[in-house]
């Protein structure tokens, strides 16, 4: 795959409490594209990142229904995935590429 593919693949990190904890296990969290498979995860990662993954989780979020000013709305699906890197490897992601 290309670096533009990549790109393509992982649209952003996941910048939450709960994340921040997990990267002090070597654990990264970021949103990615619906299709976008755990090879391709995992690829785009080590490509974009230069680190060692050692495994990829992936969970399908479910858009909520919210209410604005009394008018519904609804958040969109989402795909995120959790990425566990090889001991000695480790990216700040709140600095950016």
């Amino acid at each position: 795959m290309s670096d533009l593919a990549h790109y393509d693949v992982i649209r952003r990190p996941v910048i939450t409490e709960k994340s921040t904890a997990a990267s002090e296990h070597n654990k990264l969290v970021f949103i990615v594209s619906r299709d976008a498979t755990k090879p391709q995860i995992k690829a785009a990662v080590e490509t974009l990142f230069k680190v060692k993954v050692k495994s990829v989780n992936t969970l399908n979020r479910k858009g909520k229904t919210k209410r604005f000013r009394g008018i519904a709305g609804r958040q969109g699906d989402s795909k995120r995935a959790i990425v566990t890197l090889e001991e000695g490897h480790m990216v700040d992601v709140t600095t950016g590429l």
